[in-house]
This record gives C-alpha cells, structure tokens and sequence, in this order.
C-alpha cells in the first residue's frame, strides 16, 4: 500500500469514521500527535519512515499543506508520487507535477481553488456541506464531479474518492 492519509487539525475519531466509510483498512495515517499535518517536512519523514515508495497521499484541510509540500520535495528528490488528492485544500497551490485532485465544500471554493492549480478530475458539494462534514461524512456530500475531459457527472464524495483510488491502485472493491 502506498496510500498516506493526512488529516487535518481535528478529532482522530472524524478520520477513523473517513476509514470506515471508504472502506480503507489497513490504512497508514500520519499520527497527528507527534507530527504536524501542515508540516511538509514531517510528512516526508513520515513517509520515508513507512517504507513507501510512490505514495498516494489523501488529505483534508491542514493536511493538504503538508502533504502538498512534502509531495513536492518528494519529487524535487527524485521520487515519484502517484497523486494527490486534497480534501478542501483551499489556498493551497498545486506545486509539482504530479495529479492533483480538488474536492471542496461548496462551488465557490473549488472555483477558487483551480486557479491555484488542478490536474485530474475534482468534486464540489452541490448544496454545499460544512468543511469538517466533507471529511466526516463523505458519503452525505452530495455534488458534482468534474473531470478533465467528459461531461459533469453527478455523484457524493465517497463514491468520487473511491473511483480515484480504484484508479491509483489503492483501493481493491
């Protein structure tokens, strides 16, 4: 498995729930309580620590500041990151060249979070959920996927997630 959930600044039982919804288990979660999510450096030490390889990273909120960083200094190193995917990373900007995938809470912020760079398919909430309800409850998000190429498709943020692991090799059902 190359997949390195990276939470945010919240209760680990919101993440634990996340797991559960998407079936992920076994799953490497970054210990938020001896490294910080936002930190780039802790989450490449994090990762090199693990063993992994090309990692896979998901994250939400303050964890897509670190994951972003750290999968950028991954590259810039000579390794390989099979994606990102960034679970309302408002304000982050997408620094490498590896795919990038956005989901936000609402249309607003995923309109403003392209300019700051995209790279595969991305999800907004339509009707907007609550910022820590996109990551607590990803099945009751309702929304619309927009993919690079091909018509807007409606769906929820697990089922999208799902469909993006499935494509990185980290999810088998």
């Amino acid at each position: 498995m190359t997949l390195c959930l990276c939470p945010g600044v919240h209760s680990p039982s919101l993440t634990e729930r996340f797991c559960q919804v998407l079936g992920l288990d076994p799953v490497l979660i970054l210990p938020t309580s001896t490294h910080l999510p936002y930190s780039p450096l802790h989450i490449l030490d994090f990762a090199r620590q693990q063993g992994l390889e090309q990692p896979c990273f998901l994250a939400f909120s303050a964890g897509v500041v670190g994951a972003m960083g750290a999968a950028y200094l991954w590259q810039q190193q000579g390794g390989t990151v099979k994606a990102v995917i960034a679970v309302d990373g408002w304000g982050v900007p997408h620094l490498g060249d590896f795919p990038l995938h956005r989901l936000s809470h609402d249309r607003i912020t995923d309109q403003q979070s392209a300019w700051l760079g995209v790279g595969g398919d991305r999800f907004y909430a339509d009707p907007p959920v609550a910022h820590l309800d996109l990551w607590a409850y990803p099945e009751r998000a309702r929304g619309v996927e927009l993919p690079e190429s091909g018509p807007r498709q409606n769906t929820d943020a697990a089922a999208f997630i799902r469909g993006l692991l499935r494509h990185y090799g980290e999810l088998d059902n």
